[in-house]
Formats: C-alpha cells, sequence, structure tokens
C-alpha cells in the first residue's frame, strides 16, 4: 500500500457520505473527481487536517438544506466548503478566488460544446 493509497483511504472514512460503489468513490461529472483530488491533495500538503475537513462539508451541507437537491448538490457544497478553507487558511483571498471562478465562466460559455475548457478564451 502506498501513502497515496493510505491518504485516499482515510479520505473515504472520515467521509461516509460520499458516493460509492465497491470499487471505490463514484463520480457523476468530471469535476467532482476533480474536487475530491484537489481535496485529497491538499490534505495531504497539510493545509487542512480531516476534522476541518469533515467540519466544514458538514456545515456546508446544513447550510444548502432542503434546497441542495439533484447530483450536483453533494459537490456543490464540497467545493464551497474547499473555497471557505482555503480562504480561511490563506491560501486564496476572496478577490482572486472570485477572478478565477469569473475567468473560468467567461471561458466555458467561449468553449463550444463538447470541447474542453481553456482558459483565456472569452466570449
Amino acid at each position: 500500500m502506498t501513502a497515496s493509497d493510505t491518504t485516499v483511504g482515510a479520505a473515504l472514512a472520515a467521509l461516509p457520505d460520499l458516493p460509492r460503489d465497491a470499487d471505490g468513490p463514484v463520480f457523476a461529472e468530471p469535476w467532482h473527481a476533480q474536487a475530491f483530488a484537489m481535496t485529497v491533495s491538499l490534505n495531504a500538503r497539510g493545509v487542512f487536517t480531516w476534522t476541518e475537513w469533515a467540519e466544514t462539508l458538514g456545515a456546508e451541507i446544513a447550510a444548502a438544506g432542503e434546497a441542495a437537491t439533484g447530483e450536483d448538490a453533494y459537490y456543490t457544497a464540497w467545493l464551497a466548503a474547499l473555497e471557505r478553507l482555503l480562504a480561511g487558511k490563506g491560501v486564496i483571498a476572496e478577490p482572486e478566488r472570485a477572478e478565477r471562478e469569473a475567468a473560468w465562466d467567461r471561458a466555458a460559455r467561449a468553449t463550444p460544446h463538447g470541447e474542453p475548457i481553456e482558459l483565456g478564451r472569452e466570449a
């Protein structure tokens, strides 16, 4: 077993609500897997603990409440928790995060359906 396997195993054990099957996590969209991978990587680098992560994710899920429906609801809360933790730890300032989100949104709107989104594309 590698250190990476141990880290992913710890993440899975700490996140009982993570959608999974017998083989491990199940992701409906590529961005779900990317958000999961970023979280595991940042934890492995010591940016935050699993306890901090679980508390922050739980708070985001609770805040969404009944309004959170659909396949993306869990990972929307996941992404919000990741953004909150990174801002709280000073990893990224809110203005920079907002500009990056806006840049991705502009690139997504300028990208033809089915093509990869590339930063720098403008609508």
